[in-house]
């Protein structure tokens, strides 16, 4: 993967464990452009790659804005961003790429729960540039915790952003019910956030009619999977026709690459669609939170990263 050198020009404490980074290209020239829900992968100290989406408006090619939210759980990416990522230091980044795109639409609304604000953020800089009709629905655990707010506040589109915090007064807290009432075939629905936050919109959308082309989301981390019924089966390479036996406890990945098959990967985790590998033959398991029910069903590609089989053997394009 071909990656950018840029410089932290600026690091900024936005929110309680949530800090912004101000990138801007080592050697000066503009950055690639991108669009609203554009994503970089960021080489983080200790060797994590890991995916953060652009916030600031798509028309700047000066600089990209990420934040990160520190997470004590996660795999390590967030702490090190967090810990030993500084105004001056140079990192590694590479091009944007966009798995979460605005649609044409009248209405666009926007849900995002914590740290999901920042491609929705992109998003409503973008729909506010061209006159868009829109609401973001912005809900945190409370004010302290709430990334971006003083910025949204001096924002052309603050008159458009409603905040919904946890700890705040019962009035003031988000009414799904009541904002997703009536379906409207010129609406399109956007959510970012935690998995939880994600199901609850995305299920009461549904329950209420809205259909499944209106609705977009983009998921930050895997969902937890219950492991304790994998079993083995065997992958094929169609271009050697060599099968490889993968373990119970062994990913697709992990077996590939010990016999010298490398795919790319960055999250490892089903979400940025890094790995995406063509299936020939077979039935994967699909574990992501990438693809759509609709594309799962087609059985014709999956995420070896975290995906496993149905059938006792998958037949890959490789």
């Amino acid at each position: 993967m071909e990656t950018i050198a840029v410089k932290v020009v600026k690091k900024t404490q936005e929110a309680q464990d949530i800090v912004s980074f101000e990138l801007a290209r080592a050697d000066g020239a503009p950055l690639p452009a991108f669009s609203a829900g554009s994503h970089i992968d960021v080489q983080a100290p200790g060797g994590l790659t890991r995916q953060y989406s652009l916030c600031n408006a798509s028309i700047e090619q000066h600089r990209y804005r990420i934040a990160v939210l520190r997470d004590a759980g996660s795999r390590g990416g967030s702490v090190a961003m967090h810990d030993a990522v500084n105004e001056g230091d140079e990192i590694q980044i590479s091009e944007p790429k966009n798995h979460f795109p605005l649609q044409h639409a009248r209405r666009s609304l926007l849900f995002a729960g914590g740290i999901g604000v920042t491609p929705l953020l992109c998003m409503a800089e973008r729909l506010a540039q061209i006159g868009a009709d829109f609401t973001l629905h912005y809900c945190t655990r409370s004010m302290e915790r709430t990334a971006f707010r003083e910025y949204i506040g001096a924002s052309r589109f603050a008159s458009q952003v409603q905040f919904h915090f946890d700890a705040g007064a019962p009035e003031q807290k988000m009414d799904l019910d009541a904002i997703l009432a009536a379906p409207a075939p010129d609406t399109q629905l956007y959510v970012c956030g935690p998995g939880g936050f994600i199901d609850h919109v995305i299920n009461t959308a549904k329950a209420k009619g809205w259909p499944s082309d209106q609705i977009h989301l983009e998921y930050f981390s895997g969902a937890a999977q219950d492991t304790s019924g994998d079993t083995g089966f065997e992958v094929r390479i169609a271009s050697t026709g060599k099968t490889y036996a993968i373990a119970p406890d062994k990913t697709i990945i992990q077996v590939l690459k010990d016999n010298g098959i490398e795919i790319l990967t960055s999250c490892e985790q089903g979400v940025c669609g890094t790995c995406i590998t063509r299936v020939l033959e077979g039935e994967p398991d699909h574990r992501d939170m990438y693809f759509t029910d609709e594309e799962h069903a087609k059985n014709d590609q999956f995420t070896p990263c975290c995906s496993r089989a149905r059938s006792k053997t998958l037949v890959l394009d490789l």
